[in-house]
């Protein structure tokens, strides 16, 4: 889907001078004098580049530079993106998905971020994603820890204002539940879903590869802790032994009550806000995720703006970037989608000064940094599936970890090459 952004809508108090301003000295001038009547391109996914052309009215009316915005289906960004680097045909700024940043940075098709000032700002947390060898390649853009939105009511029912944030406790309260609604589920954690399951293993300590990142490291009693954790969920009853096609609609089933724990992120928050006549607002809540000892470390799906290595037009594209994670920017997106700002001023607005918030605000200052490999998105499915055979009774827990860190190694053959011979740091 695209969209072309002009001169329509007022400028929210930006001017052509405020906008190019943001930008450091050195690229004033070329922007001045480069502006052209083409328009910059933009892609970004999901909701990112569904909203994005909401922001683009008071950038163009500040700098007289239009803004064509193409929206990618998420399934297929990644692939498109490969496609477009290797065609020769990228867009001036895009949206990565902080995990894809290394790879992107590696095979030459994002240029570093110009000058610190454009990540002086930044939660420090975040920033780590996206800085490589000491040098940031991206501007974090949104930031989304999972948590657990909790049905107040059904909760309160089994005798619990708020969910545990233990492991443990988790489970009793499962329990407590699962005797008075013999008929539901506790947990909507669906088989194909993997990142509940990522998130117990950064919770649990689990280091999944080692050797420099060139082999899988699931045969540890961390590792092993959790996948017998989460096969107990489904084993007792506590989650469905389901994939996300039979149950194609989650929200409506969070409203109806047949799952009162739902591990999700802040785009959760978009979906609950236009179902509000199915689930009111004062029926559910947020809490952080429960770990092993208690709530800890977890990663999540953020994202950041990347500019081209190769738009001919650098200074405009990094000043477009800049718009789109200023402060007004981001508070306007939160309100939009539900993303949660990745810039740590921001979160001073009283706009984000509310309960469900709390817990994601926590959960920003104990990032989990998952292994930094171009290969990782492969591994994730690959870890996803291991546990769903333990989960269907296929595989032992030690037979699924051994086929896991064999799989892992295989995927990781050219990494490993490239490693050995002093090729990759």
């Amino acid at each position: 889907m695209r969209h072309v952004c002009s001169m329509e809508g007022h400028a929210q108090h930006w001017t052509r001078r405020s906008a190019l301003g943001l930008l450091p000295a050195v690229a004033l001038s070329a922007c001045a004098n480069t502006t052209s009547d083409q328009p910059l391109r933009f892609w970004a996914m999901s909701y990112e580049g569904d909203y994005s052309p909401l922001l683009m009215p008071p950038f163009t009316a500040a700098t007289g530079i239009p803004v064509e915005v193409q929206s990618l289906p998420t399934t297929a960004s990644h692939e498109k993106l490969l496609t477009a680097q290797a065609g020769g045909a990228m867009p001036d700024v895009l949206m990565l998905f902080n995990s894809w940043i290394e790879e992107f940075a590696t095979i030459g098709a994002i240029a570093p971020v110009p000058a610190p000032a454009l990540v002086a700002d930044i939660i420090p947390g975040v920033l780590t994603a996206t800085r490589i060898k000491g040098r940031d390649y991206a501007i974090p853009w949104s930031v989304a820890p999972q948590v657990q939105f909790y049905r107040r009511d059904i909760l309160r029912q089994a005798g619990y204002e708020t969910p545990s944030e233990e492991w443990d406790g988790w489970r009793a309260m499962a329990g407590a539940i699962k005797r008075r609604r013999p008929d539901d589920f506790v947990f909507l954690m669906l088989l194909n879903w993997p990142t509940a399951l990522i998130n117990m293993l950064s919770q649990a300590g689990a280091v999944l590869l080692r050797d420099r990142d060139t082999r899988g490291n699931f045969q540890t009693a961390e590792a092993r802790m959790t996948f017998a954790y989460y096969a107990s969920l489904f084993a007792d009853g506590f989650a469905p032994r389901a994939l996300s096609t039979e149950v194609q609609d989650p929200v409506a089933a969070f409203a109806q009550g047949f799952f009162a724990i739902w591990p999700s992120g802040p785009p959760t928050l978009l979906d609950f806000k236009r179902r509000a006549n199915d689930l009111p607002a004062d029926l559910w809540s947020t809490a952080r995720i429960a770990g092993p000892q208690g709530a800890g470390r977890l990663s999540g799906l953020s994202t950041s703006l990347c500019v081209s290595a190769t738009t001919s037009r650098p200074a405009e594209a990094w000043a477009l970037v800049r718009h789109l994670s200023s402060a007004s920017s981001e508070l306007r997106y939160q309100r939009l989608i539900g993303n949660l700002p990745a810039r740590a001023s921001v979160w001073s607005s009283p706009q984000l000064a509310t309960p469900v918030l709390a817990p994601f605000a926590e959960q920003m200052r104990e990032p989990a940094f998952l292994p930094r490999v171009i290969e990782w998105e492969r591994i994730q499915i690959e870890i996803q599936l291991a546990a769903e055979r333990v989960v269907r009774g296929l595989q032992t827990i030690d037979q699924a970890l051994a086929a896991l860190d064999t799989r892992v190694d295989r995927l990781l053959a050219k990494r490993r090459a490239l490693v050995e011979a002093g090729k990759l740091a």
